[in-house]
């Protein structure tokens, strides 16, 4: 029997329902969702109502919304395998609850839970990793899984509704339900028609099928049907509240007798709070108190800028109790684990070594840290009633969220109820929960509502920015230059996925998790094995630990790896007297997609051979999620780039990107997510990097992070592929081959090779 995440209502009314999660293990939880008055609940996902003559679907969204628009999607895939109207489809934040429990993100993350046997967790269908996922319960948005690890619950919630329909309209008509269709809200049968909120009171005592009777074939949007700038068939949800100015982030909520609190934190790494001269905040009008911890200080006022005034004014002073983050000791510490570091294989196809005694050519490739730098800076609302404390947060992790929130309070965590908000931005800052235990501990101190803000500089300070990378790659070309027949990427990176996962899964402090830093650490290494078919090639890790926390980022390893390989696959193609495209192309048999990807966006920039001068430069890339039984989901992605260099300034005048991501489910959100990516990979290709000092970061503004300005936005053409293949998350794919194809670019248009992150960090 396929074990299913979606379990079965057993019992009366909802509040006395269970859902029933394992047919092979059977464990029992309570019912998710509360239904309101007139509501009635179909499944973990879906409850129903009506609001005057309409019948209202309200679907229980499990992710983070922080402007993917996954509301919208998660929403559009119920309502179609309902046959509902998308104007009566509403959304709510989905409960912490196992009935949402990410599987396929806990069996990819199985390395990080499970390290000493994470072949044994690492099917998303297998026991294990259903059972840590249920555990936690892992509600973690990110890695790109919500498609993989929801469409199927989705739909089937959806076909519930629809077959308790057809089982009413069928009742009423006296024929079979099997017979009846669905579609905008309306049962039919021949002529014969129904509204759903004509139905729904006998509708709820219908039972759905024990097999879901999913429609013939899944949601699909054609990328031929929807060109751009055409109307969009499902418009996202949160669309007219952004626009004016009503949409709820987490810094708009107010509670009544709510006081805000401003931070400040010590130095990044490990520091102390040592001294503060409170007295000098004593001045500050609505200042109401002062909270002092071991690793910050905050002042609480009756508003956040009186608060932020008064922390500014106490000066406080903070020392060293480990390892402070500074770029020149890391710069150092890379230099030599790259050069004298023991590597370790840890991905190999025959063996290159003897290949390499001689390379062909050689590269250095280096990444400076990277900073989220998300529009909303981290905040979150905290209150204490009748001995239950409730949090508001936007988070990508709502359940360590909690976790965080108990072990400050002192509480239970079910004693703790988490408000997921949305956030504006967050490219994976918001999976760090600190703000959590920061805000709580306030509000348990003073005993009022507080909401704690982190200013622009404190998002800086405090927030952990992605690992920096050095990389030594060594290619051999055959006698008539070819081919390449050896290849070998070294990548001198401390273990970030495995310290970040401490913090995130197991609570662990930023200080403690340094001490991971030295281990080997595959993820940190994801992407680095090119698809070109080269005879011997290998990837090697020389661990190190850089003593500078580190964090997951938009892109995760692929975010660099593809810089490496596709400036380096660039070089060659340059050592061999070869065109690019053509180069990757000779290379990639066995990988049609790939190469379609390279000829689509070949096409859509008018590819000129990248000659020298003509300011164009080409790379592509594969990202690949496991999916369970040995079944996994590809996305694909290339990218054409037309650069130059004006007075010392990188100018990127175009990016045309052909996409291939599977069935598109919404073709709307798909190319609002790769244009937001090709931005945001130009972004940190030309900044978005800050060294440190003494553990400051050199940067804390967004002005001073070379982040492109509107004016500096190139003309962007995208396409897709038209696919049948399972959906692909587009979310990182955009932004992880832009890097490198304006390095490239910028090959093309100076004769320099710019081989270090962000690429005016090279010098024009």
């Amino acid at each position: 029997m396929r074990l299913t995440r979606r379990g079965l209502l057993v019992g009366g009314g909802a509040g006395g329902a269970l859902l029933i999660a394992f047919p092979l293990l059977p464990r029992r939880h309570p019912v998710p969702l509360t239904a309101g008055k007139g509501e009635h609940i179909v499944d973990a996902f879906l409850k129903v109502g009506r609001a005057g003559k309409d019948c209202i679907l309200t679907v229980a969204v499990p992710l983070c919304e922080m402007g993917q628009g996954i509301t919208t999607l998660v929403a559009q895939i119920v309502a179609d395998e309902a046959g509902a109207d998308w104007r009566k489809v509403a959304v709510e934040a989905a409960p912490i609850s196992p009935a949402y429990a990410d599987a396929v993100l806990s069996a990819k993350w199985a390395p990080l839970w499970m390290p000493a046997c994470a072949s044994l967790g690492d099917d998303a269908d297998g026991m294990l990793a259903r059972l840590h996922a249920e555990r936690g319960p892992m509600m973690i948005t990110a890695d790109g899984t919500a498609l993989a690890a929801f469409e199927a619950p989705l739909r089937e919630a959806g076909a519930a509704l629809r077959a308790m329909m057809a089982q009413a309209a069928a009742d009423k008509w006296g024929v079979g339900w099997e017979e009846c269709e669905a579609a905008n809200s309306f049962v039919t049968h021949g002529k014969k028609r129904a509204s759903f909120a004509e139905l729904l009171d006998a509708a709820v005592d219908f039972d759905p099928p024990d097999v879901p009777v999913l429609r013939a074939e899944p949601q699909r949007e054609r990328p031929g049907q929807f060109p751009e700038s055409s109307p969009a068939r499902h418009p996202r949800l949160d669309l007219p509240a952004k626009v004016d100015g009503s949409f709820t982030f987490a810094g708009d909520v107010r509670l009544p007798g709510m006081v805000h609190a401003a931070i400040a934190h010590g130095p990044q790494g490990a520091s102390v709070l040592s001294s503060y001269d409170k007295q000098a905040a004593a001045g500050v009008r609505g200042l109401i108190t002062v909270v002092k911890a071991r690793r910050w200080l905050a002042a609480v006022a009756s508003d956040w800028h009186s608060a932020d005034k008064a922390v500014r004014a106490m000066e406080p002073r903070f020392r060293a109790d480990g390892p402070i983050a500074d770029s020149e000791k890391v710069l150092l510490a890379l230099d030599k684990a790259l050069n004298k570091g023991e590597p370790e294989r840890i991905m190999a196809e025959g063996d290159p070594d003897e290949l390499l005694a001689k390379p062909s050519l050689s590269a250095r490739y280096d990444v400076e840290p990277a900073f989220h730098a998300p529009l909303e800076t981290a905040s979150a609302t905290a209150r204490m009633r009748d001995g239950l404390l409730e949090l508001w947060i936007a988070t990508q992790a709502p359940e360590r969220a909690r976790r965080a929130a108990a072990r400050a309070a002192g509480l239970s965590r079910h004693d703790v109820i988490v408000y997921p908000m949305h956030a504006g931005g967050s490219f994976d800052a918001r999976l760090d929960v600190r703000i959590a235990a920061e805000v709580v501990t306030i509000c348990t101190t003073i005993g009022k509502p507080v909401q704690l803000t982190w200013s622009r500089w404190q998002e800086s300070l405090a927030g952990i920015a992605r690992t920096p990378v050095s990389a030594q790659l060594d290619g051999a070309l055959s006698p008539d230059k070819m081919r390449v027949l050896g290849w070998r990427a070294r990548l001198a990176v401390s273990a970030t996925a495995i310290e970040s996962g401490a913090r995130l899964l197991d609570g662990w402090g930023v200080k403690p998790a340094l001490d991971l830093q030295d281990q080997v650490d595959p993820m940190a290494c994801e992407g680095a094995m090119p698809l070109y078919r080269i005879p011997e090639k290998a990837v090697e890790q020389v661990p190190l630990a850089l003593r500078q926390p580190t964090a997951r980022f938009r892109g995760q390893a692929h975010g660099y790896t593809a810089f490496f390989t596709e400036c380096f696959i660039d070089e060659l193609a340059h050592a061999a007297g070869k065109e690019p495209l053509s180069f990757r192309v000779g290379m990639l048999e066995g990988e049609p997609r790939l190469v379609a990807c390279l000829q689509g966006a070949g096409r859509l920039a008018q590819w000129g051979g990248g000659i020298e001068a003509s300011g164009q430069g080409i790379a592509c890339h594969q990202m690949e999620l496991a999916t369970g039984s040995g079944k996994s989901r590809k996305g694909l992605v290339a990218v054409v780039a037309t650069a130059r260099s004006e007075a010392g300034v990188v100018r990127v005048d175009r990016l045309s990107a052909y996409v291939d991501i599977g069935r598109i489910v919404n073709m709307d959100l798909a190319r609002q997510q790769i244009e937001g990516g090709l931005m945001f990979g130009l972004a940190h290709a030309v900044g978005g990097a800050s060294g440190y000092a003494k553990g400051r970061p050199l940067a804390g503004r967004l002005a001073q992070l070379g982040l492109p300005l509107l004016a500096d936005c190139p003309k962007v053409d995208i396409a897709f592929a038209d696919s049948n293949e399972d959906p692909f998350d587009p979310g990182e794919l955009g932004m992880v081959a832009v890097a490198p194809a304006i390095a490239n670019a910028l090959f093309s248009a100076t004769g320099v090779r710019f081989r270090r992150l962000p690429l005016i960090s090279d010098g024009l």
